[in-house]
């Protein structure tokens, strides 16, 4: 089947998630000026946002499988909420993975049609 995944909810969060990890990788970039005067907060900024747009890449990448869309949801609206504080990907990365978990949440998989065969002819 063509839509054996929620399509949306993994385009959103990847874009979400892009935009978060980009936002982390020039939080890194300042936490890296940070670490000449002040290492402990400046690698803590680097850790940080780095981690927190690889996790919900992650999460979006366990969206692709059917048994995991909840798991990858809740790690992408968990994680996306976690962003904030640090930019949230310039906001515009907090709002597509608070969407794009939500969208995971909802989703319900296609039912199945069975088919029942004729019983045979004598």
């Amino acid at each position: 089947m063509a839509d054996e995944y929620p399509q949306a909810a993994f385009v959103v969060s990847l874009i979400g998630g892009i935009f978060i990890l980009l936002n982390g990788l020039l939080i890194s970039s300042v936490g890296g000026i940070i670490v000449i005067h002040h290492p402990g907060a400046g690698m803590a900024l680097v850790a940080v946002g780095l981690v927190l747009g690889i996790v919900v890449l992650i999460g979006t990448m366990m969206m692709r499988d059917p048994q995991k869309v909840k798991v990858g949801s809740i790690l992408v609206l968990v994680f996306s909420i976690f962003s904030l504080p640090i930019g949230g990907g310039f906001i515009i990365g907090f709002l597509l993975g608070l969407i794009g978990g939500i969208l995971g949440l909802t989703w319900k998989p296609p039912r199945q049609t069975v088919i029942i065969p004729p019983p045979p002819t004598i």
